[in-house]
């Protein structure tokens, strides 16, 4: 069993930068990939970026060489940091994680990123 607590969303204007962090609690030495998901109003959730325990990582097209993924083991934290925000990276921000060996994932509880001026 896996809890996951997002935060670090606020309201942001265009060309500025936000911190995620996502923290982990419970079976947290069976994690493997930790990742950010995205949905909007009307739209599907979409992969925004992941990250292995390794360091290996991957990212949506949309976010490449804005957005980087980290995390820190010993924290069983992930984190998402956010650069040149853009109006269409709004959206409820949710931490995903999946233990090594399973199909399914865990869900954290979302936070809200909204990018106006």
């Amino acid at each position: 069993q896996v809890q996951l607590v997002e935060s670090g969303g606020d309201l942001v204007q265009p060309g500025g930068s936000l911190r995620l962090s996502c923290a982990a609690s419970g079976s947290v030495s069976s994690i493997n990939e930790m990742g950010w998901y995205r949905q909007a109003p009307g739209k599907q959730r979409t992969l925004v970026a992941v990250i292995t325990r390794g360091g290996s990582t991957k990212y949506a097209d949309s976010v490449k060489g804005r957005f980087t993924i980290s995390r820190d083991n010993a924290k069983n934290t992930v984190y998402l940091q956010m650069n040149s925000l853009k109006h269409e990276d709004t959206a409820v921000y949710v931490c995903n994680a999946v233990r090594f060996g399973a199909s399914y994932g865990y869900w954290g509880q979302g936070t809200q990123v909204t990018v106006s001026s």
